[in-house]
């Protein structure tokens, strides 16, 4: 079950059971990710590779790698929350089947359209056609692949 609108409608996602708060683990996971590239890429360069030990501080100044630690947390974060949703929204989706239907052009201005996909478990042909029959719809449409 999908809506479409020309803007958006509040509660329409509360009404189509659409709670996916799954974004925030992938914001999560790509954060940690950065942070832990960065502190060690940072380690790795000051500890392992080429230690300079100048005037007898310690080779693994914690201080000194947090604020690139935080960048590439902050920009992993991002960045992989952009992937998420993309992901999540099946994104790019450059042919659906509803848009062959012609008055679907109408969803970018003044339509507003109800998709109820086949798949569905509670879909059958005739009770859903005559349910939505019974709202007074402008028009019903059947989509074909």
């Amino acid at each position: 079950l999908d809506a479409y609108s020309p803007f958006d409608i509040e509660g329409m996602a509360d009404a189509l059971a659409l709670h996916s708060s799954k974004i925030s683990y992938f914001v999560l996971g790509g954060g940690l990710i950065g942070m832990l590239l960065g502190f060690g890429m940072q380690y790795w360069s000051a500890v392992i590779n080429y230690p300079i030990n100048v005037g007898g501080r310690p080779l693994a100044s914690i201080p000194a790698f947090i604020p690139v630690t935080f960048e590439l947390g902050v920009l992993f974060g991002a960045f992989s929350g952009l992937i998420g949703m993309l992901i999540l929204n099946g994104l790019p989706m450059p042919y659906h089947p509803v848009f062959n239907v012609p008055a679907f052009k109408a969803v970018t201005r003044d339509g507003f359209f109800l998709c109820i996909e086949v798949s569905d478990p509670q879909f059958d042909p005739t009770t859903t056609r005559q349910f939505l029959e019974s709202l007074n719809p402008l028009g019903v449409a059947d989509v074909a692949e």
